[in-house]
């Protein structure tokens, strides 16, 4: 996918006065560089919704969870999920947050649909307090998948 930095062609387009003034505001309260960046920015957005809704569409995101660790058995569902999906499950980071609730942030990669079912599976469980899959369409670098023993 090509983004704004890549080579540019001009476009025109016509809006709503209202809608303008709101795009003005925006621009000056976010910082973009002008309505051309931020155009940009909502244009790349909703084309990465539109990805991970198409199921082949391969992605790269994070699953983001919130989990009770002392949920028993849930430390270890949530192990034998990342191995069972080991070529989507690129790398984890567990922080803990408290005494009994542990960030888990785990990088995946692979098609938009089977990444929502793992997603799902995942934040699913007893125990997780918060669970969300973010995707973008950028990609990890080929990493070839372990061989099927």
């Amino acid at each position: 996918m090509e983004t704004c930095k890549d080579k540019v062609s001009r476009i025109s387009i016509s809006m709503p006065e209202a809608l303008l003034e709101g795009l003005d505001l925006m621009v000056a309260k976010r910082g973009f560089e002008s309505r051309s960046q931020a155009i940009c920015d909502m244009i790349s957005h909703q084309i990465n919704e539109y990805n991970q809704q198409q199921g082949s569409t391969v992605m790269t995101g994070t699953v983001n969870l919130v989990y009770n660790h002392s949920t028993p058995g849930l430390t270890k569902k949530l192990h034998d999920l990342q191995y069972e999906y080991i070529d989507e499950v690129i790398s984890n980071l567990n922080v803990n947050l408290t005494h009994t609730n542990t960030l888990s942030i785990i990088l995946v990669q692979g098609p938009a649909d089977r990444l929502n079912m793992i997603a799902d599976k995942m934040t699913t469980l007893r125990g997780v307090v918060h669970g969300r899959l973010l995707l973008n369409s950028y990609l990890i670098p080929p990493i070839h998948p372990l061989p099927k023993a």
